[in-house]
């Protein structure tokens, strides 16, 4: 934090000023910045490379994409699908065999114990000797009780209040020691869906579904300026207005123009026939060209928000 009386400011309080300065010095606070024109995307530009289409292809929510790239980008999530559904189907392997071999164990558990009871059968007319220890009143058992009371409660070998000594040293985890520490079980895949889904819109993006587009170029007589160098390269080509960011454009899938939504209110509406070939017009084949945005706040955000830690004082 910087300090007051080295900000030149005749403020008795900390200003707002200097609030804003020392969260951008500090690392913490959130930081608000509005976005330039060089941070829009035109609307003549592809939504994934950013650049102007070389073969724009239209998608039915609106947004443009370059013909190589979109496809490049849905051969991208194909592999990354298969993969993923490899990784599933290997998860399913693992969980199978991990039954498998569940079951197998305590099937020979079960075995090793019947074999350990009944292995050994008594020889046939000899009776079995019982043990000192199951005697009541035998000096043997007499002594080992004396025992027992003699050592604290639960001292005994199988009964320890200690978890590092006896059976529970390797059951119960222990901080102090790596091997005892518990670890945590592996995520559990869902899963994963087959579809490819569009990265602007979040919808599903097939290829079929991708219409081809037909911009309408100016022309001004300027050959020798190439037409990406230009900044307005398209024009309306029933009003011959120009295409840009500020102004609404529609898609017509009958002929693939794009055109004014200004031309689309106030002359295709009427009568709903493309002015371009002719054909009958329906309410689904007139898209809305998505566009970057504007430098004006009615049109898009312009401004953009990094959220960061809180600096608290006290």
């Amino acid at each position: 934090m910087t300090r007051h009386g080295k900000n030149s400011t005749a403020s008795s309080v900390y200003s707002y000023h200097e609030r804003r300065k020392d969260a951008k010095e500090s690392g913490y606070g959130t930081l608000h910045e509005r976005l330039g024109a060089d941070s829009v995307k035109e609307f003549d530009c592809c939504s994934l490379t950013l650049q102007p289409c070389r073969e724009p292809v239209i998608t039915p929510n609106g947004f443009l994409f370059d013909k190589e790239a979109v496809l490049e980008y849905i051969l991208a999530q194909k592999r990354e699908n298969a993969r993923r559904l490899k990784e599933w189907h290997k998860q399913l392997e693992r969980d199978e065999k991990e039954v498998v071999d569940k079951a197998d164990a305590e099937h020979a558990a079960k075995v090793r114990k019947f074999t350990a009871l009944e292995g050994t059968p008594a020889h046939p007319g000899v009776r079995p000797a019982l043990d000192a220890y199951d005697l009541p009143g035998s000096s043997k058992s007499t002594s080992d009780d004396a025992n027992k009371r003699k050592r604290p409660h639960g001292d005994d070998d199988g009964e320890r209040l200690s978890n590092m000594v006896g059976k529970k040293s390797k059951q119960l985890p222990s901080f102090w020691i790596p091997e005892l520490n518990p670890t945590a079980s592996a995520t559990k895949l869902e899963k994963p869906s087959q579809k490819v889904v569009c990265p602007m819109s979040g919808k599903l993006l097939k290829v079929k579904d991708l219409m081809p587009v037909n911009f309408t170029a100016i022309t001004d007589g300027d050959d020798k300026t190439k037409s990406i160098s230009k900044k307005t390269r398209y024009m309306c080509p029933i009003t011959h207005d120009a295409l840009t960011n500020t102004s609404r454009c529609a898609y017509l899938k009958t002929s693939g123009s794009v055109v004014t939504m200004s031309c689309v209110d106030q002359i295709i509406r009427k009568d709903m026939i493309d002015p371009i070939n002719g054909k009958k017009l329906e309410d689904d084949d007139i898209i809305e060209l998505q566009r970057g945005g504007t430098g004006f706040a009615a049109t898009n955000q312009v401004k953009a928000k990094l959220s960061r830690p809180v600096l608290e004082l006290q």
